[in-house]
């Protein structure tokens, strides 16, 4: 593993939207560097290189995941290709953050866990949320005792996505639909107070004209409490994580990209978080 004082040399996966983000975001981190950038194009990886001073590009990607001096790897791509690039970057020694959802399956998610330890390297998701201070004050008021005994979860995540089957969200070839692309956000805030699986599960959900879904509803019971998650391509939906209480109920605005939280007893806001 890598130690503390160690630089960290970054090779990027894809030169798309997320990952511009990412290599504008990375310039906060004292201890990183892009060493470089592979996207499908020699030209497009060049011109994200250039754009953000990093040293090297390249068309195709097994030249990051066999690079010698590079020590992680950020995956950006579409959801299906994901297990094959975790796979080969862990088989190379490369630590891994990788977009959400890191895999479209279970089994696939269980092998490269595997995988991961064997070969004694990191592997997380780029769930950006858990580590926002808003949500992470929201949980910070849940295991205090705050709202007392927990009772329900409600969160839901949609924007109007106009139909399109050549849009990489709703091409099924690249796991489309609304609930890998958005509806991930209610799980993995769902997860952070139910942190259990459920013990029954129902849903619904309307389907776009090549069958991927476009609104997803489900629920999720539990021993004692219920989640309640909804996801969409076809209208806003509020953008609201609630965590619901014995005692008090807490609301995080947009929680998904929150700045903000609020407990409440009854009606009446007693702490804000900001």
């Amino acid at each position: 593993m890598l130690g503390a004082d160690r630089i960290i040399r970054w090779g990027v996966i894809t030169a798309g939207r997320i990952t511009h983000t990412f290599a504008k975001d990375i310039r906060f981190c004292q201890n990183t560097i892009i060493l470089a950038v592979a996207a499908r194009e020699q030209a497009k990886a060049q011109s994200f290189a250039d754009q953000y001073g990093i040293a090297e590009a390249y068309a195709g990607y097994d030249q990051i995941f066999e690079h010698p001096d590079i020590d992680a790897v950020y995956i950006a791509s579409p959801h299906t290709l994901h297990k094959e690039q975790v796979e080969k970057a862990i088989k190379n020694k490369k630590h891994v953050l990788c977009e959400k959802p890191i895999v479209t399956t279970s089994e696939d998610m269980r092998y490269l866990k595997r995988l991961a330890q064997e070969h004694r390297v990191f592997l997380m998701e780029a769930m950006w949320t858990y580590f926002l201070p808003a949500i992470q004050k929201a949980v910070e008021w849940v295991k205090a005792g705050e709202i007392g005994e927990l009772l329900h979860v409600r969160a839901d995540f949609g924007y109007p996505l106009p139909y399109s089957p050549t849009l990489r969200e709703y091409d099924a070839q690249f796991a489309g639909g609304c609930l890998l692309e958005m509806g991930i956000y209610p799980i993995a805030f769902n997860w952070l107070f139910h942190s259990i699986q459920p013990k029954h599960t129902s849903g619904m959900q309307c389907r776009a004209p090549n069958g991927v879904e476009d609104d997803v509803c489900w629920t999720w019971q539990y021993e004692k409490s219920t989640a309640f998650m909804h996801t969409s391509f076809k209208a806003k939906l509020p953008n609201v994580g609630i965590i619901i209480g014995t005692k008090g109920t807490i609301q995080i605005p947009d929680f998904w990209r929150a700045s903000e939280c609020c407990l409440y007893e009854l009606e009446q806001p007693s702490k804000a978080f900001s």
